[in-house]
């Protein structure tokens, strides 16, 4: 077998591995399997543009988790997808077209589809294309769009189904309108954003008398749509105006002034402005109060004719020209400041409009009881748990879902007008309308909520509403990853579709992982020029470097932070993991074969014994770490023991092993590494996939199987029990290798240049250990000379340093800088005086021994008496040195 080359090359391994996963359909299921199944639905990214550094973070959980599933004996099946994505869509493909000089409507509905699809088709192929560079294990044979015909039909299915039931209905409701994009928005579909404006406190002349009531707004330019003003009863100001009628500036209208609880008495006046058709609250106080509704907007945000002289006016633009007027008119009584929230479109960041129009929506409480119920009774979990009260909060205060979307890129709602009078739903194009049985009827002109579709994802997308195969395998789903910004828009309506119309929720476990910020903690944007796109950094680093860096940098519930330069740290391990095999091949003669024998039945050599108990620890943590879904613990124990226990020192202690170790112990360790090379690839995989697919193959270890992937995820464990005290000991040996290493350079012990080294410790069982090992810590530390001693030390010695039940004496011909040496113990001596006392104090207050457990209390007694030991030592080496 050839050796390794030096360095790990990663763009080919990406391109072999990629096609060979595809090629040989690693990843697609086999329906007529035995195996417990494992499925996920990935949440489908928009095709308005390309995959962002998010998204390979939300990517490379799920690959995680399959892989690692499919490794555990299950038949996995990730199924891919991208949405259509409604409005963002309609306004990217529009803003293309004006560029062409071609306007939206001119063009017309259908031709106007006819781009659309072209941008799908791009686009959509683009985020498959950075999927697969990813190296993530998807079911390409599912590939699923939110308008496919499947989807399509699940949508229709789904439309007819709630309308037939009596919860989609249409009516005149305050609905949140975004101006630009000329569409209503869902509340979801809303972000807030702080705003400084100003409160005006305006004057309306009460009929048949010299008095004003002041109301204060900071909507001056609705004014002209106020058709009342309520006051609350026990307003002194204004009660006694109660039952009059006031007259609304530039349009004389005659108002009444009504008595109202609502209205808060500590804002502004304590009077209210009453606007039904510009404002949510002020919608069910006229409901309340019998009160027309005035709409004094078009739909492109300028005011209409009810505006009276400030018709055609752009709506902000009419707001000074409404204060310049009150002003004039002496109806402005005084402006104070006002910092206050704004909702804003999620998609375009335009201040959205409370509109008053006519919509479909979706009754959502009778939907909301069970998606409830369920997390509530356990069966669904989100992690980590905070999110779940964010969950429970929304749908316990949820209002009904507006669907109805101004737009022709998306479903178009199944709802139909005939001639005759008659409204009517069907799944199907209708051939007649059911009631005249003639064809002269059309369809409702707008198209559903993009969420309309991606609340039925994990079921649509199995087949539903047939009953096929795929649905019977594959639903509910397993588990669901998700950023926390969606859990009303998507997560929680899957989980009420899923309880109407499978009966069960669509998965168990919900995982919410953070948002990406940059090094200094902002959001990434376009705007701010601080976006990483994932591509690239393939292209320098690799795509272990990638998954590798973002996993190691998203604490569980916190926002990773992270900047180009970062993913080094992922190049740096894929580069470290294929050094340390490319030692263990040059080290190992036949390694396949070695491999294969297994580790021996009883394990002699210490350092053998130590990193197998090392590595069965590691391989129980990380399982109970990804089976709670905490990915970054689990990454940052498998880098611990790959990189300091495995690199760092196991592979170190096997090369005194080889040059002085007995044939036995050779013959031991040969199998030991060799065995361990062999399931750390396979430990390594569901985070690093490319670089241990490729060692695995050129080692040999593939053997009959196609890939790493078929190996046995409950085979790693080697069941070699990890002994705590020889786990101290090696802890000990290892600092006190760094200790004498810095004694050398301390003393500027040029590096190939031997010197000898005394070690002194405590107790019978570390002076046997030091005894065993004293080859291995001779040859790390490079000393011709290394004497371990029980409690004593040296009369005379150059350098020296303290460990709890270790000192260590350089024994090195020089001159001496007692100065610097006696400066050196002095500055140790005082920290150690401070954690005494510190320690002291602790053990004296009386809260910590009536609260502490007395496992906790032994712990603490033990470390005063171990620093004791240490101030004793120093005392007496300060002592040596003339003090």
């Amino acid at each position: 077998m050839e050796i390794l080359p030096k360095h790990y090359d990663f763009a080919a391994a990406r391109m072999r591995w990629n096609r060979f996963w595809r090629e040989e359909k690693i990843f697609e299921p086999d329906l007529n399997t035995k195996k417990p199944i494992y499925s996920i639905v990935v949440p489908p990214p928009n095709v308005t543009s390309i995959l962002h550094i998010g998204h390979a973070l939300n990517a490379t959980l799920q690959d995680i988790l399959i892989r690692w599933r499919k490794l555990s004996g299950f038949e996995v099946e990730w199924l891919p997808g991208v949405d259509h994505a409604s409005i963002a869509t309609e306004v990217m493909v529009g803003k293309e077209l004006r560029k062409q000089g071609i306007n939206k409507r001119d063009l017309g509905r259908e031709k106007f589809l006819e781009h659309a699809w072209a941008w799908k088709n791009k686009y959509g192929d683009a985020i498959v294309n950075q999927f697969k560079e990813m190296g993530c294990g998807l079911d390409w044979s599912r590939l699923r769009f939110t308008m496919d015909p499947g989807a399509s039909r699940a949508v229709m299915e789904v439309f007819v189904r709630l309308f037939n039931k009596g919860l989609i209905y249409r009516g005149n409701y305050i609905i949140n309108w975004c101006p630009t994009d000329k569409t209503s928005l869902s509340d979801d579909e809303v972000e807030t954003k702080e705003e400084d404006s100003s409160l005006w406190y305006v004057r309306y002349p009460v009929e048949g008398s010299n008095e004003f009531i002041t109301v204060a707004t900071a909507r001056p330019e609705t004014i002209m749509g106020d058709t009342a003003i309520a006051v609350h009863p026990e307003n002194p100001r204004f009660k006694h105006l109660i039952g009059r009628r006031a007259v609304v500036p530039f349009v004389d209208r005659s108002v009444p002034i009504l008595a109202e609880t609502y209205v808060d008495l500590e804002f502004g006046t304590g009077a209210l402005k009453v606007t039904p058709a510009h404002d949510p609250n002020d919608f069910l106080l006229g409901q309340k109060h019998k009160l027309p509704t005035v709409n004094i907007l078009n739909p492109d945000g300028t005011l209409n004719a009810e505006a009276g002289p400030f018709a055609g006016m752009e709506r902000f633009e009419a707001r000074k020209k409404v204060v310049q007027a009150l002003s004039e008119a002496g109806l402005l009584e005084k402006t104070e400041p006002y910092h206050h929230s704004v909702g804003v479109c999620y998609r375009c960041d335009t201040v959205i409009e409370p509109y008053l129009s006519e919509q479909w929506f979706v009754k959502m409480q009778p939907l909301a009881a069970p998606a409830l119920k369920v997390f509530e009774e356990g069966k669904l979990r989100i992690h980590p748990p905070h999110w779940g009260s964010v969950y429970s909060h929304w749908l316990s205060t949820i209002r009904d879902w507006c669907i109805s979307r101004q737009l022709w890129w998306g479903h178009r709602i199944p709802v139909y007008y005939c001639d005759c009078g008659e409204t009517f739903v069907s799944v199907e194009t209708p051939k007649s309308c059911p009631k005249c049985k003639k064809f002269n009827f059309r369809q409702d002109e707008d198209v559903l909520d993009t969420w309309f579709s991606s609340w039925l994802w994990p079921f649509s997308t199995f087949g539903w509403p047939e009953k096929t195969r795929d649905l019977e395998l594959f639903y509910p789903t397993k588990s669901l990853f998700t950023a926390s910004e969606i859990i009303f828009l998507w997560v929680a309506r899957m989980v009420m579709a899923g309880m109407e119309f499978m009966g069960k929720e669509p998965f168990a476990d919900v995982y919410i992982h953070g948002t990406v910020r940059d090094a200094v903690g902002r959001r990434m944007s376009k705007s701010l020029g601080n976006g990483i796109d994932p591509l690239e950094i393939i292209d320098q680093f690799g795509p272990d470097a990638l998954r590798a860096t973002l996993v190691f940098a998203s604490p569980e519930g916190e926002d990773p932070k992270l900047s180009p330069t970062s993913f080094e740290q992922g190049r740096n391990f894929a580069n470290k993991l294929w050094n340390a095999a490319r030692f263990v091949q040059m080290s190992v003669p036949n390694l396949e074969k070695r491999a294969g024998e297994g580790i021996p039945s009883k394990v002699e050599n210490w350092a053998n014994r130590w990193i197998l108990g090392r590595w069965d620890a590691s391989v129980a943590k990380v399982t109970k770490e990804l089976e709670s879904f905490r990915f970054n613990a689990a990454a940052l124990t498998l880098y611990e023991l790959f990189w300091h226990d495995f690199a760092d020192w196991y592979l170190e202690l096997s090369k005194t092993s080889f040059r002085q170790g007995s044939e036995t112990e050779k013959a031991e360790t040969e199998r030991v590494l060799a065995s361990l090379l062999r399931r750390m690839l396979i430990f390594l995989h569901p985070f690093v996939p490319f670089v241990t697919e490729e060692l695995f193959s050129s080692l040999g270890f593939a053997g009959s199987l196609k890939s790493i992937t078929q190996e046995g995820w409950q085979n790693l464990r080697v069941y070699v029990k990890q002994e705590i005290d020889l786990d101290e000991k090696v802890n000990l040996f290892q600092l006190s290798s760094g200790s004498m290493r810095n004694l050398r350079s301390e003393a500027h012990v040029p590096p190939n240049e031997k010197v000898s080294f005394i070690v002194t410790v405590s107790n019978k069982d570390y002076h046997e250990f030091f005894d065993e090992t004293e080859p291995y810590l001779r040859e790390i530390v490079r000393a011709s000379e290394l004497k371990i001693w029980l409690n004593d030390k040296p009369q005379s010695w150059s350098n020296v340093s303290v460990l709890p039940h270790a000192q260590h004496y350089l024994i090195y011909k020089r001159n001496v800088d007692v100065t610097a040496e006696r400066e050196k113990l002095r500055v140790e001596l005082e920290r150690i005086s401070g954690l005494i006392a510190s320690s002291s104090t602790r053990l004296s207050d009386s809260q910590f021994l009536a609260k502490a457990p007395e496992a906790v209390r032994a712990k603490e007694k033990e470390k005063l008496s171990r620093l004791e030991g240490m101030k004793r030592e120093l005392e007496e080496s300060l002592k040596k040195l003339g003090i």
